[in-house]
C-alpha cells in the first residue's frame, strides 16, 4: 500500500512521486492551502494539497488528527526558510495528489504532546504507545535485544526455551499460581526465573544456553519491578567466575557502542560486597556520586549519649556519618524532609552537625547533639574530612538500618544538589555472603539462591562456619541499578545437600520441590555457573526513562493490574468449577 516510510522521504527522492501511509500529527489550514504532518513510526513529513486538486482539497477538508490516511505525491523541496533540520524529511514536503482515508479517527483521549497521568497512558496504551519518545523507545528495546541475540549466537550459545508451567520452588519472592483443570487441588507456578533448567540443560550436555526469558513474581512492584518482566537469561558448562564476568563486559561494552557511541570504561571497575556495605550503604552503589559512609562507631561507644553508644557496643548495630561538602546552607525544613525520608527505611531520626568555624573547635559546630559528643566531635571532623560549610549526618541503629537509611539519603542528596558526576558507572560486586540471617524465622536464608556454590569447597568449613562463608556470586550494577546478578553453580551433590541443611531445608522438603534436580546431579553434573540480565533495566537506563513500565509495550501498573485490558478480573463460576476452584472473597470491616 506504500511506496516509502513517511519520515524516511528526504531530498534523494526529489520529483519522485511516492505513495505513503500513515497517521495525521497536525492538519493547518493556511489561507486556503491544507498542510498535514504526516506521522508514521520513522518519524514525520509535511504534505501540502493546494484547492486546485478540487476532489483531493475537498478530502483533505475533513481530515483530522490521528486519521489514517494513503497519500499519493510529488517529492519537492520545501521554501526557502521553512526548512526542519531536526526532521530526515525536514527539507522537503509532498505535494498531495491523491488522499484516501482509511481509517477515521474519534476524538483521541489526549494529544501525544499532553502531559497525562500514567493510568490515562495505560488505559489507552495504543495511543500513548504513537508518541514519539516511546516509539524510539520500542525501537531501542528491538535494536538491544537484536545485538544480544546476534552476540551471544556468535559466541557458541544455543537459544533454548524452558517451560512456562512449572513446579513452584523456593526463590524468595511469591509464585503466580496457574490451577490445573486435569490434575484437581494441584497448581502449576509460573516461573520466577529459568534456573533449575537452565541447570539440567548443562547437565544434559547443551554447554551453552542463552533466552530472552520471560519471568513472573508476585512481589510488592515500584519503579523498576513489574509481575511479569524480561531477562537475558545465560548459563555455561566448565566456566570459573572470571570468564562469565569478562563476557558481559564484552557484550555491554560492544552493546553500549553500537546501539549509543558511547565508551564504558574497560575493564569494569570491581568491589566486594563489604567494602559496598561499609562505604555505600548498598549492594548496588550509585559511584556517579561521590558520597561515602565513614563508620564513627569506634569513637561513639564511650559516649553517655545512648542514642549513639548504644549501637556502636551492639555487634548487630552500626554508627556511620555521610558528610555532605557545603551541604551546610541545608535549611531546617530541607533536613527535617532528609529527616522524614530516612524514616521510610527504619530510621528513629537523623542527627547532624553543622561545620560553620573549624578555627574554634567545638564552638564552630552547630546541632543539638554537639554536646553529648563534645569529646570525640572534633576527631569525628578529622576522621569525615570535613570542612567549614559542610554538614555531618549521623545513623545509629542496627547495621542493616542504617545501610539502608544512610544509602538512600547519600543517593537523595547527591541527585537533589546535582553532584552526579558523569554519565556511566559500571561495577560488579563480588564475594557476596553465602547466607544471611533471618531473626524472625530464626534460620539462614540464601543471600542469592541455594543453588549458588560457596568459594570454598570445603563442605565442613560451610557448615561450621556458615555466618562467614562467602558465595562464588557476582552481581553487575550500573549507576546505582542493578542490571543482573549470576553465580557460580553447586554441582556436587553432597555440597548441595549441606547447603540445603543449613537452609533448614529437609531432605523431604528438598526432594519434594526439586528432586528432579538432585536426583539429575547423581547421573553427572559439570562445573557451571551462569547470569541473567534484566532486559527491562538495561533499556530503561539506555533511553533515559525513568522506569521499566516506559519501556514495555503493555505493563502493568503499581498494583499489578492492567488498565487497558482491565486485567485481573473475575472469571465465571464455570470455569472455577473446572478447576476445583472456590473463591473466598476477603471480609470486609
Amino acid at each position: 500500500m506504500r511506496s516509502h516510510y513517511v519520515g524516511l522521504v528526504d531530498e534523494s527522492l526529489l520529483g519522485q512521486e511516492v505513495t505513503l501511509c500513515g497517521w495525521v500529527n497536525r492538519r493547518r489550514d493556511h489561507g486556503g492551502v491544507i498542510f498535514v504532518d504526516l506521522r508514521d513510526r520513522e518519524g514525520l513529513l509535511q504534505v501540502v494539497f493546494d484547492p486546485d486538486r478540487e476532489d483531493v482539497f475537498a478530502t483533505a477538508e475533513t481530515v483530522r488528527n490521528e486519521h489514517i490516511l494513503r497519500i499519493k505525491g510529488r517529492v519537492r523541496e520545501r521554501p526557502e526558510g521553512t526548512v526542519n533540520e531536526n526532521l530526515i524529511s525536514g527539507k522537503v514536503e509532498v505535494l498531495g495528489l491523491e488522499l484516501e482515508i482509511l481509517s477515521a479517527s474519534a476524538t483521541p483521549p489526549f494529544q501525544l504532546d499532553d502531559d497525562v497521568n500514567e493510568d490515562t497512558r495505560l488505559k489507552y496504551r495504543y495511543v500513548d504507545l504513537r508518541r514519539p519518545e516511546m516509539l524510539e523507545r520500542m525501537r531501542k528495546r528491538s535494536q538491544i535485544t537484536n545485538f544480544i541475540r546476534r552476540y551471544m549466537e556468535d559466541n557458541g550459545f544455543l537459544e533454548i526455551e524452558t517451560p512456562l508451567l512449572t513446579k513452584a520452588t523456593p526463590e524468595g519472592a511469591r509464585d503466580y499460581l496457574v490451577p490445573s483443570r486435569v490434575h484437581a487441588g494441584e497448581f502449576y507456578a509460573l516461573p520466577q526465573s529459568p534456573q533449575l533448567f537452565k541447570q539440567l540443560l548443562m547437565m544434559s550436555g547443551m554447554d551453552k544456553y542463552y533466552q530472552i526469558a520471560r519471568c513472573f513474581r508476585d512481589e510488592d512492584l515500584r519503579a523498576d519491578r513489574q509481575p511479569e518482566f524480561t531477562q537475558l537469561d545465560i548459563e555455561m558448562s566448565f566456566v570459573k567466575q572470571e570468564s562469565i564476568i569478562n563476557m558481559m563486559e564484552d557484550m555491554l561494552i560492544k552493546l553500549f557502542k553500537k546501539v549509543l557511541n558511547v565508551d564504558l570504561p574497560s575493564p569494569f571497575p570491581r568491589m566486594t560486597y563489604a567494602e559496598a556495605m561499609e562505604k555505600y550503604g548498598s549492594d548496588k552503589p550509585e559511584l556517579r556520586i561521590p558520597l561515602q559512609l565513614v563508620d564513627v562507631g569506634d569513637l561513639m561507644s564511650g559516649v553517655e549519649f545512648k542514642v549513639f553508644s548504644g549501637p556502636a557496643n551492639n555487634p548487630k548495630g552500626r554508627v556511620a556519618a555521610l558528610r555532605i561538602p557545603q551541604g551546610g546552607s541545608l535549611t531546617r525544613k530541607e533536613i527535617d524532609n532528609y529527616t522524614k525520608y530516612v524514616s521510610r527505611y527504619g530510621a528513629k531520626g537523623l542527627a547532624y552537625i553543622k561545620v560553620n568555624d573549624l578555627s574554634k573547635g567545638v564552638d564552630g559546630l552547630q546541632s543539638p547533639i554537639v554536646k553529648f559528643i563534645a569529646d570525640v566531635a572534633m576527631d569525628i571532623i578529622e576522621r569525615t574530612g570535613a570542612e567549614d560549610g559542610d554538614i555531618i549526618f549521623f545513623g545509629a541503629d542496627t547495621a542493616n538500618i542504617v545501610n539502608d537509611a544512610l544509602g538512600a539519603l547519600r543517593v537523595k542528596i547527591g541527585h537533589d544538589l546535582d553532584m552526579v558526576e558523569g554519565d556511566w558507572a559500571p561495577l560488579w560486586v563480588v564475594d557476596f555472603p553465602m547466607f544471611e540471617w533471618d531473626d524472625k524465622a530464626n534460620r539462614w536464608h540464601a543471600l542469592h539462591h541455594p543453588f549458588t556454590a560457596p568459594k570454598s569447597n570445603d563442605i565442613q568449613a560451610l557448615k561450621d562456619n556458615p555466618e562467614t562463608a562467602l558465595s562464588d556470586a557476582y552481581d553487575i550494577v550500573l549507576n546505582g541499578t542493578e542490571l543482573g546478578g549470576g553465580s557460580i553453580r553447586i554441582h556436587n551433590a553432597d555440597m548441595q545437600t549441606a547447603a540445603l541443611e543449613l537452609l533448614g531445608i529437609s531432605n523431604e522438603e528438598a526432594q519434594d520441590k526439586f528432586g528432579f534436580l538432585l536426583d539429575a546431579m547423581k547421573y553427572g553434573c559439570p562445573p557451571l555457573g551462569g547470569i541473567a540480565l534484566g532486559l527491562d533495566r538495561l533499556v530503561m537506563l539506555m533511553t533515559g526513562a525513568e522506569s521499566i513500565r516506559d519501556v514495555m509495550a503493555f505493563p502493568k501498573t503499581q498494583t499489578a493490574s492492567c488498565p487497558l485490558t482491565d486485567a485481573p478480573s473475575e472469571v465465571d463460576f464455570k470455569q472455577l468449577n473446572e478447576l476445583h476452584i472456590r473463591v473466598k472473597k476477603p471480609e470486609i470491616g
